[in-house]
């Protein structure tokens, strides 16, 4: 379904049932679809909001921009609208940033946050060499296959290939643009510390872009209710290496919760 948010039309995919909704949040890169086989495993017990965020898979562009607090304050009016009571908020990598600016505000239902390989609070500082590499990272289909092997622990079966390089190509100029030249840059580190529910943090064992130690150090010493979890055999794209693992690992953190 279609949901405008301010001037900006989303394009959001609900499925499950339950009395705790999960809002998912996906990379720079992603679409909602990159969570598919994760809310697969998740729609029984629970209902499942994902979304393309601005200028990326079917959502429209944005003339404000595609900043972390732009990004922020769209999933929460998306959340406001679709009157999700009570709500874990799932970011994954640029998701996982935007989801920190988002709990750091306490919202009302906001019950559990889970941040999946999340990009750090910090600024996040690149070689010149590897920033270039990213600003032309979705530039063509054979970018788009170079970035995933670098992303991903192991090339994943056809399908999820080609459903890859579709959401990477779908991106506006500006959207892709806005990540590496802009959005990684943003310090919102003194506003996690305002985030007071229970924060998983999953990190992939294979990362070769977030390091384990990286997490510990920049994201759960911020965030004085996080527990860091390591998911084995992974790489950067949690929701694509291990997808079951991963929704494991939801279901597990939320069943703590005592909802």
């Amino acid at each position: 379904m279609k949901v405008t948010i301010g001037n900006v039309s989303l394009a959001v995919e609900e499925r499950g049932t339950g009395n705790v909704s999960l809002v998912f949040l996906h990379y720079w890169g992603g679409t909602h679809r990159t969570w598919n086989k994760v809310a697969a495993e998740l729609q029984s017990t629970y209902r499942i909001v994902t979304y393309d965020m601005r200028g990326w898979g079917e959502s429209s562009a944005a003339d404000d921009g595609y900043s972390i607090s732009a990004l922020a304050a769209e999933s929460a009016a998306l959340i406001e609208h679709l009157g999700l009571s009570k709500y874990v908020l799932i970011g994954h990598s640029m998701g996982g940033k935007v989801a920190q600016l988002v709990a750091s505000r306490r919202p009302q239902g906001l019950i559990g946050l889970i941040l999946v390989a999340p990009a750090t609070p910090t600024p996040s500082h690149l070689p010149e060499a590897a920033k270039e590499q990213q600003i032309h990272a979705y530039d063509n289909r054979e970018t788009v296959l170079q970035t995933l092997a670098f992303l991903s622990a192991r090339i994943p079966d056809p399908d999820t290939v080609e459903q890859i390089v579709q959401d990477s190509l779908s991106g506006t100029p500006e959207a892709k643009l806005a990540w590496p030249t802009s959005a990684m840059l943003e310090d919102i580190s003194s506003e996690v510390s305002k985030i007071t529910v229970p924060t998983l943090v999953l990190a992939a064992e294979l990362d070769r872009l977030d390091s384990i130690e990286q997490h510990r150090r920049e994201v759960v010493a911020r965030i004085s209710v996080a527990r860091l979890e390591v998911i084995p055999h992974s790489g950067h794209l949690l929701p694509i290496d291990e997808p079951m693992q991963t929704a494991r690992a939801i279901d597990s953190f939320i069943g703590q919760l005592h909802v």
